[in-house]
């Protein structure tokens, strides 16, 4: 009978995580072999053979300790990955997080019920924030499914980290604060921020423990709002959280030795769910177009946004929205999750608020002044001229290519994701005249607490295939042979990823252990070859499938050369949001984006030939 009971109860968010198994080692054998494949398409004759000889050392002599080593390490830890990624990856970068490292996007809304509209914005984020506060709700009381794999649990850990949770600088290192806590942990901060036009707010989501209706919601907004529009500008205290790290730490320390009110203020921030950023401009977009929005969501006013927190929700005055979130303590996923189930709840409801129109007298939000001096005020100016300026040099365009999507890739029997994957490798190939180191991200999440790995799709077989697409003396018969074997390769090495079985992490803890241990960089990772082909965060492609929703973000490129593409596939379309540096020459991201479509085209008729 119990039995019975346990399997009509629905499932809880957390109640798979103690069961998740630890994250793998793969022996380094694999882990070398993989590597040597992949830095094969960047090499000559001569520097794959020295390569091939430091690795062989490696193998032999330091490689083997370090692993041993890393074996130990995963004995004790259930993710021996996990702090050192967070650290790697995130906390220890001192470069500014908002613009280079944060993801940011639009909301499609304007697909369905909100097309841009005047006068409209305060009504619709009224809505908005109440299903993203359901949401959280969904969250507190462990309600809402665990994500799986075909019948796999994934790990949800990540969940926590969307509401009440805030990266705080460090002069060397950042940390993360977590204030979230379901209801069985305890009391959970319920409290949001609203910035705007330089300001800061806050007020209480709930009343008498009941989340606040829209009407409600829309008194507190409308109250923020009258009173920024008859009033001064604010002080833009925010846009600190956009400058490079150690700066904001020292000027974060600083804040708080002037006033203890100060540091007061940092803690509420820190703590509430999110920020509802209401913001001045109109970022005129369509469903084919949302180049405006995105380029706003990445780069748009700092003073109202909090950039190290894990969800700022933006509000444009012609009633569209975007996010802007630091990616230290969540991948991308977790918002695409709940921003699915907002444009759900959307189109369920037609936008509109069904309930009642009575308002309890909630009191009205209060205003979070900071204490300043002259120094804080310069460093608010140092803060902007920076922002503004890596702001200017950030191109971003976001395009749907719509002569066909997933129906039509997979009625030739190929996998979507590796169909985009190879048109954006034909396409850097074309324009750049040579194949570009590439990543894509491999997700990880079957394991306790797994993020990501990286899969490499620039591989020897996709090389090859972009050769034959160039040459004219290739005819179709060769081409698409190719094609097929470079499809086959991607999808084993995506598999592989996704079962902790890549390379790129392991490779980063056996480097990890070397630097822990003082000892000198092994000679693997001095390999010229070992960055060309992307090692060490140099990938010239950084890509990720943002998934088939209806939900796209973007990051800026992870080198000065490079490129961000990331993409959702839809029935009919695949949508497209490419980033790139102006000041580099040679890279451009609209003509990336009419290399891939006219490449899109090309695969699409191999595909169908190969079916006569």
């Amino acid at each position: 009978m119990a039995n019975q009971l346990s399997q009509s109860l629905p499932e809880q968010t957390f109640q798979y995580q103690n069961s998740l198994p630890p994250l793998p080692v793969p022996s380094l054998q694999s882990s070398l072999s993989k590597y040597l494949d992949a830095v094969r398409p960047f090499a000559s004759e001569k520097d794959f053979k020295a390569t091939k000889e430091t690795v062989r050392k490696f193998q032999a002599g330091v490689g083997q300790e370090l692993h041993k080593k890393l074996l130990q390490r995963a004995k004790t830890k259930k993710n021996w990955l996990e702090e050192w990624w967070l650290d790697t990856a995130y906390l220890e970068l001192r470069i500014p997080s908002q613009l280079n490292v944060n993801f940011g996007g639009p909301a499609p809304y304007l697909e369905h019920c909100w097309p841009p509209a005047e006068g409209t914005y305060l009504q619709r984020a009224s809505i908005i924030t109440w299903h993203t506060l359901q949401y959280w709700n969904l969250l507190r009381t462990e309600r809402l499914a665990p994500q799986k794999a075909g019948k796999t649990p994934l790990d949800m850990d990540q969940f926590r980290m969307l509401f009440c949770t805030c990266k705080v600088p460090g002069v060397k290192k950042d940390t993360i604060r977590n204030y979230f806590k379901t209801e069985r942990e305890g009391p959970c901060p319920s409290h949001l921020v609203v910035m705007c036009r330089g300001r800061i707010f806050t007020f209480d989501a709930l009343c008498d423990g009941e989340i606040l209706t829209p009407p409600e919601i829309l008194r507190q907004l409308s109250y923020v709002k009258e009173r920024c529009d008859s009033e001064p500008e604010g002080d833009g205290v925010a846009v600190l959280t956009s400058e490079e790290r150690t700066r904001w730490a020292k000027a974060r320390e600083h804040l708080i030795s002037i006033d203890p009110h100060n540091n007061t203020i940092l803690e509420t921030i820190q703590s509430s769910l999110f920020v509802i950023s209401l913001d001045e401009v109109k970022p005129y977009s369509t469903p084919e177009n949302y180049s405006n929005m995105t380029a706003e969501a990445l780069t748009g006013n700092p003073t109202i946004r909090w950039g190290d927190k894990s969800y700022n929700s933006v509000v444009f005055s012609d009633g569209t929205f975007g996010s802007n979130c630091d990616h230290a303590p969540y991948d991308a996923m977790v918002l695409v999750s709940m921003c699915w189930y907002l444009d759900q709840q959307l189109k369920a409801t037609e936008g509109k608020w069904k309930g009642s129109d009575a308002v309890r007298l909630v009191s009205f939000p209060e205003e979070l002044v900071f204490t300043m001096d002259e120094k804080v005020i310069g460093d608010i100016s140092h803060a902007k001229k920076q922002y503004i300026e890596s702001a200017q040099d950030l191109q971003v365009v976001c395009y749907a290519f719509t002569a066909f999507g997933k129906s039509t890739i997979k009625q030739k029997k190929l996998h979507p994701d590796t169909f985009v994957q190879l048109a954006m490798q034909l396409a850097y190939y074309r324009l750049h005249k040579k194949p570009g180191s590439c990543y894509e991200t491999a997700m990880t999440r079957k394991f306790y607490h797994g993020r990501t790995e990286t899969m490499r799709p620039c591989t020897q077989e996709a090389v090859n295939w972009c050769k034959t697409m160039t040459d004219p003396t290739c005819n179709d018969g060769v081409r698409r042979k190719a094609m097929l074997q470079a499809f086959s390769r991607h999808n084993n090495l995506m598999a592989e990823a996704q079962e902790g079985q890549g390379f790129d992490r392991h490779l980063l803890g056996l480097y990890l252990i070397a630097k822990e241990e003082g000892r000198p960089t092994p000679e693997l990772f001095m390999d010229p070859l070992y960055t060309k082909s992307g090692g060490g965060g140099n990938f010239v492609l950084s890509s990720s499938l943002v998934g088939y929703t209806t939900v796209l973000g973007a990051v800026a490129p992870m080198v000065q050369h490079g490129y961000g593409f990331f993409y959702r596939i839809r029935d009919d379309r695949i949508v497209i949001s490419m980033s790139a540096w102006k000041s580099c020459h040679e890279t451009d991201a609209p003509s990336l984006f009419n290399s891939f479509s006219s490449c899109l085209h090309e695969m699409l008729h191999l595909a169908t030939t190969s079916q006569l």
